[in-house]
């Protein structure tokens, strides 16, 4: 397996140069905004490792000055952050603080009433990265669905988008709707997680069309444009901020035939398959990762094709599309095409249609149709959708 120089795969350096005399804010760094607001009250919080208020877990910060956590409920990946992608978190209770964890990502996806109780607050923080397939998106909306039938306040602890600058991609079909698309929004949303708490009440995407009741604790000096890099990584697959950034586009190959770094300490920087060799000269090859990839598609087994850990990200802040060179030119290379798309030999996270959100996309790979093709083809959809968007904007573009 062939390494990059090891600066890189500690680090990943923004190529822009961020404002210090006016640095970006997250809420939950913003404690005097909301440390009195939770007094006295029983508070359970959606958290994981990114729940973070300076260098300290939220929690066990807000316990050591007395806030009242009664509960805490833990997303994919589990609340600590040690389950790998699709695995199932079982309830537990937290080793550190003895507080009890309560999965949403096991037997169920929502709080219950019997859940909520003995809860006076609920506060939702996690670090999203603005692609409608990362399921974070998906909790926020269960959790307020949950909080709106139960008439409990949801404090959210606004977090900016590492990719926020870009709204890109088809709108989903929703009868392709799934676990890993459940919103009329493209693949890349541009938004932050309170922008789209508001969207979801606004344009009544929840059960029965119920509103949640919102505390919003925003980002202070944050615009969408700015580049951002994350101070904890948001899942055990995305550890570096190029993989973050390159997600919009790289977890696209999870619905083909080609590994795309699973099994490899830089996921989503890597493509490739054992069928390719000849026609790339780059290789690793995949092994089984206790905590990220256990079973990697072509696992122990020589994988040729892209490297892109050297891929200059000014591009994407430049073009703010999503990149589709590298799916149309892995097709073009692909001895068998017949298996490139087949869902049932790569047995990864789902099929392309589901992934993409529409049946076109497959079809205009297979036909050969251009990029910009394939961009038009997004239209009038993703036009609608960014005029939409502006009305539940907190932060300027």
């Amino acid at each position: 397996m062939k390494l990059l120089p090891i600066i890189l795969l500690l680090s990943f350096a923004s190529s822009f140069a961020q404002d210090k005399k006016h640095p970006i804010v997250t809420g939950a760094d913003q404690t005097e905004l909301y440390f009195d607001y939770l007094k006295g009250k029983r508070v359970a919080i959606l958290a994981n490792p990114t729940t973070i208020v300076g260098k300290k877990h939220w929690v066990d910060s807000m316990m050591a000055r007395g806030i009242n956590i009664v509960k805490v409920f833990g997303p994919e990946h589990g609340f600590r952050g040690k389950a790998s992608a699709g695995v199932k978190v079982s309830d537990e209770k937290d080793s550190a603080t003895g507080i009890p964890i309560i999965s949403l990502y096991g037997k169920k996806r929502k709080p219950s009433p019997e859940d909520l109780a003995d809860v006076d607050l609920m506060v939702y923080d996690v670090q999203d990265v603005g692609c409608r397939f990362y399921t974070y998106i998906n909790v926020l909306r269960d959790v307020m669905e949950a909080c709106a039938e139960n008439n409990k306040e949801l404090m959210i602890m606004d977090r900016p988008n590492p990719n926020g600058y870009l709204i890109d991609g088809p709108i989903l079909d929703m009868k392709y709707k799934s676990g890993i698309g459940q919103f009329p929004i493209p693949i890349a949303h541009g938004m932050t997680i309170a922008e789209l708490a508001q969207m979801y009440n606004g344009e009544g995407w929840m059960a029965n069309g119920v509103k949640c009741k919102l505390k919003i604790i925003p980002v202070k000096n944050y615009k969408h444009h700015m580049p951002y890099d994350v101070p904890v990584w948001p899942s055990p697959n995305l550890n570096s901020q190029l993989a973050i950034l390159l997600y919009p586009s790289t977890c696209l190959f999870e619905g083909v035939y080609v590994n795309h770094g699973r099994g490899t300490m830089y996921p989503f920087t890597v493509l490739g398959a054992p069928f390719l060799k000849g026609k790339y000269s780059f290789s690793f090859t995949p092994k089984s990762i206790p905590g990220m990839s256990e079973s990697p598609i072509f696992m122990d087994q020589e994988c040729y094709g892209l490297d892109l850990r050297e891929y200059d990200v000014k591009r994407l802040f430049t073009t703010k599309r999503i990149e589709l060179a590298w799916m149309i030119d892995l097709y073009k290379n692909f001895p068998e095409k017949e298996k490139f798309f087949d869902r049932t030999l790569s047995k990864q996270m789902g099929s392309i249609e589901y992934l993409a959100g529409t049946a076109d996309f497959r079809k205009q790979i297979q036909e050969g149709k251009s990029i910009k093709e394939i961009q038009d083809s997004w239209e009038p959809g993703l036009s609608q959708y960014k005029q939409m968007r502006k009305k539940y904007l907190l932060y300027a573009d």
